[in-house]
């Protein structure tokens, strides 16, 4: 598809939106909004095959995730959101280097729940901050099985009260291998499947 293919040369080179220039951005809206208008996959939510899955981020306008790489002795690495559709789970994943030994993760597991056609809830149960050698991080999948059998991590490991972070998503395009999704805060997140 012309237009997925105009998307993925547009943010090549922007480091998932940390180098991007204004001219960058400009140039990136529109990529995505044309695809957006040639959604394949209108009601999403009920193509779970697609969703399913790990979902590597290659462009965001969030800066909330792009500010972790302004942390002093930091660099953002690979971003994850992996899907499981069977427990209505996200589990975001940022991987973080640093000096040797220092290499890290933040993480934030979710619920979600339909609210439309496209539309999820999101409502943020569980962040982790930690050294992956500490954490013993080898991948998301393994991570996950971990979260999920209900480890407790040598990091800082603690659940989200309720009212404390709640949001929404909409999913505006999704096909075999690309993700497009806007989030209440006005972020743009493009994202792969892994």
């Amino acid at each position: 598809m012309i237009g997925k293919a105009s998307l993925l040369e547009a943010i090549a080179g922007t480091n998932r939106g940390l180098l991007a220039t204004d001219s960058d951005k400009n140039a990136i809206a529109v990529a995505i909004a044309q695809l957006e208008g040639y959604n394949p996959t209108p009601k999403p939510l009920e193509a779970t095959a697609l969703l399913e899955g790990n979902w590597r981020l290659l462009y965001t306008t969030s800066q909330e995730l792009l500010g972790i790489d302004r942390v002093p002795l930091a660099k953002l690495g690979q971003i994850y959101q992996c899907i499981r559709t069977a427990t209505a789970t996200i589990y975001n994943i940022a991987e973080i280097s640093g000096l040797p030994y220092l290499d890290g993760l933040v993480s934030v597991a979710a619920r979600f729940s339909p609210a439309s056609e496209r539309r999820v809830d999101v409502k943020f149960e569980r962040a982790i901050i930690g050294l992956t050698r500490l954490i013993g991080y080898q991948s998301p999948d393994r991570f996950i099985q971990d979260i999920e059998a209900g480890r407790k991590f040598a990091a800082i490991d603690f659940n989200i009260g309720n009212s404390d972070r709640q949001g929404w998503l909409d999913i505006t395009y999704l096909d075999e291998d690309l993700r497009i999704g806007r989030g209440n805060e006005g972020s743009v997140f493009v994202l792969a499947k892994k």
